[in-house]
């Protein structure tokens, strides 16, 4: 599985640096990389994670999305832990915008098309628990933390957004077992398989503005960067690994606990007039080294798995 991923970030990494040259050609703007994220968050996610829940009705696939979730919830809660231990509150530091890079994964930009390369539709349809574990946690915990801000309008509006419609209708479709004609099911197959190109293309875009000489003068994106992309995987696989339940459940959990910094990040101190710089720089200082880290954490992930067979 290691050498998946590493193809798959390798391949994810090409495509991202087609977002840098397209930035740098003036090809795509940033106002339209704008509006292409959007189409990506809006359109083509819910597309592939409709799509996901389109395969014949199982219970061991039942079984292992509910066991998804649980370790969804407990690694988030895990992650939040570790972040607010890790990285102190220091005078002349954004701690808020240091903390959300290191507990929000981009998960549904990275942790889409690993998935889907690791084990097909089924990785996505185990992803959607994360996801959605994700979703109401960043528009609540995130959000908070990035604006100071309770307001409990936006945790309501998170369950309306096209990710969660495209979850509900995904999983009302698969208990009842109800399956799309051909023709338009391929149609929104082709959607959905715009996910991977597009979401790098938009991450190279948006990395291109970057100072990578300011950037590597920073410590503290180093620090973050660490806990993001090592230290938390880390302390993910080490909890999830012994843990008697599917493989598929678990390596979903650590790809997507794993993946670089949220590109969200970003778009909400630009929405709050945080420190939109320093974020956009720990995201694209994290994407691009997670192309070895997160081979890396499979890698250990496999290793340990064997040993404790072995053992047991």
């Amino acid at each position: 599985m290691a050498e998946t991923i590493l193809r798959q970030t390798i391949i994810m990494l090409m495509l991202i640096m087609v977002g840098v040259l397209c930035s740098k050609t003036k090809l795509i703007s940033k106002e339209t990389n704008k509006e292409l994220s959007g189409f990506v968050l809006q359109v083509v996610n819910p597309a592939m994670i409709f799509m996901s829940y389109q395969t014949d009705y199982r219970s061991e696939l039942v079984e292992n999305l509910l066991m998804t979730f649980i370790l969804s919830i407990a690694a988030l809660a895990v992650i939040a832990a570790a972040a607010y231990i890790f990285i102190r509150r220091k005078e002349g530091r954004d701690t808020e915008i240091e903390r959300f890079s290191a507990i929000y994964s981009n998960c549904g930009f990275m942790g889409i098309p690993l998935m889907n390369a690791l084990f097909g539709m089924e990785g996505v349809f185990y992803l959607t628990a994360f996801i959605s574990v994700f979703n109401i946690s960043v528009w609540t915990q995130g959000i908070v933390l990035i604006s100071g801000e309770r307001d409990m309008k936006k945790v309501v509006k998170v369950f309306y957004s096209p990710t969660m419609i495209a979850i509900a209708l995904g999983m009302l479709s698969f208990f009842l077992r109800i399956r799309m004609p051909s023709v338009p099911a391929k149609a929104v197959d082709y959607v959905a398989e715009l996910n991977t190109p597009l979401a790098m293309i938009v991450s190279g875009v948006t990395i291109a503005d970057t100072n990578v000489v300011k950037l590597l003068k920073k410590p503290s994106v180093y620090y973050v960067t660490f806990m993001r992309l090592l230290l938390i995987p880390m302390i993910v696989t080490l909890s999830v690994v012994p843990l008697p339940v599917d493989e598929k459940v678990k390596m979903t959990v650590i790809v997507a606990a794993s993946a670089p910094p949220a590109a969200m990040c970003t778009l909400q101190c630009i929405r709050y007039g945080r420190n939109s710089l320093y974020a956009s720089e720990i995201f694209a200082f994290g994407t691009i080294l997670s192309v070895g880290s997160l081979p890396l954490i499979v890698r250990v992930a496999e290793n340990l798995t064997n040993l404790i067979d072995r053992v047991c």
